[in-house]
């Protein structure tokens, strides 16, 4: 089934996944409705958008006030009478310990990663029911499925995303509207200098890493062909059946993964863009590779 032509609104639109995936679906002429905190980024993403062809509306929002999600799924339907696929892309990212880190960091990733994917659908479901079908597309992690130290909180966030998908899809299981969700490995994005640190060391990326754009086609084809889960990333995928079947050998790897590749020299304590957003720093690529 083709998404050509759809109308698809998609959260954390203004860079790295969520801003390679709008314009791949604009490529494919298809109607936008994005959402993120920066209006100057949006603004932008929605003009790259148009000049492939495509229409984009731009609705700046915190996806974790109240009443915000409900606002955009409104926005959409005035602007194009219909939602056909919904994408929840928004994500933060933040290293540090639960000792170090502070609760209200804890808690905010929990609140953009989890708890506003739960709220879109409970805003875009209603319409859905209404129309009789609907696509709903996650943005996971790898670590969905794994583990891995002074990654708490957003490791706590995607486990909980999946478990929330998994569950969503057996309650519409009768019905035309489908849950898929992708967890990509690490994305050459820039939510290592967004992500907020604890650990007084510098964040870099696990290599090696996919392209933006690769996660980007993984999501339009999976709002045209449903798939209950998609791993991207070959190499760190296999480290999911290592913890399965090896968990000290994986626990070993993991472990001296963040402590000696992922967090090297020195850095100050940062918030990152947890709390505020950065437009300096939003673009596809992170310009790690």
């Amino acid at each position: 089934m083709s998404t050509k032509g759809r109308v698809v609104v998609l959260t954390g639109a203004s860079s790295g996944i969520g801003r390679a995936t709008a314009v791949a679906f604009a490529r494919r002429g298809d109607r936008l409705v994005l959402a993120a905190r920066s209006a100057e980024s949006l603004a932008r993403v929605a003009a790259q958008c148009e000049r492939v062809g495509a229409e984009a509306l731009a609705v700046p929002c915190d996806v974790t006030a109240d009443g915000a999600l409900e606002r955009l799924v409104n926005a959409a339907l005035a602007r194009f009478g219909r939602i056909d696929v919904w994408v929840g892309c928004a994500s933060v990212y933040g290293y540090g310990s639960l000792e170090r880190m502070p609760r209200e960091s804890f808690h905010r990733i929990l609140e953009v990663n989890l708890h506003a994917q739960i709220e879109g659908v409970r805003a875009v479901l209603p319409h859905f029911r209404v129309r009789g079908r609907g696509s709903i597309v996650f943005v996971g992690s790898l670590f969905s499925r794994v583990a891995a130290p002074r990654l708490s909180a957003y490791v706590a966030s995607k486990h909980g995303l999946l478990g929330f998908a998994e569950s969503l899809r057996h309650e519409l299981r009768r019905t035309r509207i489908s849950v898929s969700t992708v967890l990509p490995a690490t994305v050459d994005t820039p939510i290592y200098q967004h992500a907020a640190n604890y650990t007084g060391s510098r964040v870099h990326p696990l290599p090696p890493l996919v392209g933006p754009r690769r996660v980007a086609r993984v999501i339009v084809r999976r709002a045209r062909r449903p798939k209950p889960i998609t791993m991207i990333g070959f190499a760190q995928g296999a480290m999911w059946p290592l913890s399965l079947v090896a968990k000290p050998l994986y626990g070993a790897l993991i472990r001296t993964g963040i402590n000696r590749v992922a967090l090297r020299g020195q850095a100050p304590d940062s918030d990152g863009t947890l709390f505020h957003p950065a437009p300096e720093h939003n673009a596809v690529s992170g310009g790690w590779r």
